[in-house]
């Protein structure tokens, strides 16, 4: 009646499957609010406070120079559209708000929102009234114009376009303090670049020198990251990132914010906030010892930033002061440019050191292929074929434990609920017929650190948003919508499990026998591109485990038929 049994079995996995489907229909994954809709609307319709009001907000949405002959700084003014300059680049669309001179709008048009809204760059920093996410800076201490009220910049327009043909494109605020101090304001936009420099020029015509400090810093409210991966275990992190002297790269949470971050100086440096796919980060001048600091205000808006030392426009002199901010995709090889170890905010964790080569060989498959679902297939047969012998030596060994599973279950017979005498008999066995019972699990364990480096290399990889494969399978990064890889992969780990031995402990094998649907589920919300290689992987493995397994029963069958 086994023929019953595999019926229902198929009809269960039948129903399974158009139930997931009636599921994803009725459920179906949506990203982040407001999302799409903010990505379509100006950001002049924006109402929402950049700088609240001193009245109703605390002194710290600016930082305080730690010198007692420095007054508080108090934010103030609301978010004007009349104030607001749009630059538009191949690459960026920013907008600046004169008051401050804050970046309070980022959209990457060459990332757009979803796979199927082309039109609609991907918005990764903007100022409305469901989230806040911008970037200030300015100059404070003592003669400070960002203290104690932002100032209003002037500029000669109120939009600036890269045109055709034109590398860069330079956007200069101005302002005049009421000694006659002029303050220079550029931001320096280049072709294909994120990175926006930002100068300071100050011309003092006074006879006493001028002096005051530069700071940067990334606010952002607590809303959910729009571009997080889906599934068990998925969640990219989201926070702050920065570097030290003891350390190459802290990653600091929201929660470490609320708890107290002590803050650090360090020569250069960089303060960045990290999301899945995207970062922003600023670079303050890496001849300086910097400040990095990291709080909340009373707004419950994320601070982290840098505060440099003071600097000096002599007597009818000039002086000028620059910092960097970047504002796009995880580019590893830019971010690594840019400043020492800011390319360590493409979180790989402590494997980083393995999942970078595996990243570079992965990129120089694409740049031939140009397609990432075959180059993702590409590179799991050639890190199959690297540790070809010791997966050979893996199967081998588990073919033999299959081959003299039998005898095995004779001796449980003989023996019973004797444990010592069957661990006696079955160690006998193992020498007798030569066999390393942790001859299976080493050569696995070898290859592990590889295995998991290139799961993250998949997950954190920016290439694969919105890059096609075949047939239904148009973005790796997201979730096959009718699950029929996962399902694969979900079969072809049952079926690796009909090839090993079964082990003789009856609850670890109904464990091990449950554990391709465990597998599969978990596999489900998984982004394609991960999933097609965890297929892969299977597939080869089971062909290259037939093959072993076939051969060790040949060369058996041979040594027996000798000895007759």
């Amino acid at each position: 009646m086994d023929y019953i049994k595999y019926a229902l079995l198929a009809g269960l996995a039948a129903v399974s499957y158009l139930l997931l489907l009636a599921w994803q229909e009725d459920y179906p994954a949506t990203t982040a609010p407001d999302t799409e809709v903010v990505s379509s609307v100006p950001v002049q319709s924006a109402t929402n406070s950049d700088i609240p009001d001193a009245s109703s907000t605390p002194a710290d949405d600016i930082p305080v120079v730690t010198n007692n002959s420095v007054p508080s700084v108090n934010a103030t003014a609301n978010q004007n559209p009349e104030t607001l300059v749009s630059i538009t680049t191949d690459v960026l669309n920013v907008t600046i708000d004169r008051q401050g001179g804050d970046i309070v709008f980022v959209s990457l048009p060459e990332h757009y929102t979803r796979i199927d809204t082309p039109d609609q760059p991907f918005v990764l920093m903007e100022n409305n009234s469901s989230r806040s996410y911008v970037a200030q800076s300015g100059l404070i201490g003592r003669d400070g114009i960002d203290s104690p009220e932002r100032p209003i910049y002037n500029a000669s327009a109120s939009s600036f376009t890269m045109n055709p043909g034109q590398n860069s494109l330079q956007v200069n605020l101005t302002y005049t303090t009421e000694n006659n101090v002029e303050i220079i304001k550029q931001f320096h936009f280049r072709r294909g670049d994120y990175l926006i420099d930002i100068n300071y020029e100050i011309n003092n015509p006074n006879d006493t020198p001028w002096q005051a400090n530069l700071f940067g810093q990334i606010k952002r409210s607590n809303y959910e990251d729009p571009t997080r991966g889906s599934g068990f275990g998925m969640a990219s992190f989201l926070g702050f990132a920065t570097t030290s002297t003891d350390d190459n790269y802290i990653k600091i949470s929201f929660s470490d914010v609320d708890q107290g971050r002590p803050s650090h100086e360090i020569e250069g440096g960089w303060v960045a906030l990290s999301q899945h796919y995207f970062i922003s980060a600023f670079v303050p001048p890496s001849q300086m010892r910097n400040n990095f600091s990291f709080r909340r205000n009373n707004a419950g808006e994320y601070i982290g930033g840098f505060t440099s030392p003071e600097f000096v426009a002599p007597a009818n002199g000039s002086a000028t002061q620059s910092m960097s901010f970047y504002a796009g995709p995880k580019d590893q090889y830019r971010l690594a440019e840019i400043a020492p170890w800011l390319d360590r905010t493409i979180d790989y964790g402590w494997l980083w050191f393995v999942a970078s080569p595996i990243y570079w060989l992965l990129t120089q498959i694409n740049d031939v292929i140009g397609n990432y679902g075959w180059s993702i297939l590409i590179l799991t047969l050639i890190v199959k074929a690297i540790f070809f012998k010791l997966s050979a030596t893996s199967y081998r060994s588990m073919a033999n434990m299959r081959r003299v599973m039998p005898k095995m279950n004779q001796l449980k017979e003989r023996y019973g609920d004797d444990k010592m005498k069957l661990q006696k008999a079955t160690m006998e066995l193992y020498k007798k017929e030569k066999i390393n019972p942790f001859g299976g699990c080493l050569p696995m364990l070898v290859q592990m650190p590889v295995f998991i480096a290139l799961y993250w290399v998949l997950l954190e990889g920016v290439e694969l948003r919105h890059a096609p494969w075949i047939l239904w399978i148009n973005d790796l990064s997201v979730m096959d919508p009718y699950f029929v890889l996962p399902l694969l992969m979900g079969v072809s780990m049952y079926v690796q499990f009909m090839l090993n031995p079964t082990p003789q402990d009856p609850t670890q094998a109904k464990i091990m026998k449950f554990m391709p649907v465990v597998m599969t589920i978990f596999f489900l919300w998984f982004p394609a591109g991960l999933v097609l290689y965890w297929l892969a992987n299977s597939v080869l493995g089971i062909a290259q485990q037939w093959y072993i397994t076939r051969k060790i029963d040949a060369e058996y069958a041979a040594k027996e038929a000798a000895r007759s």
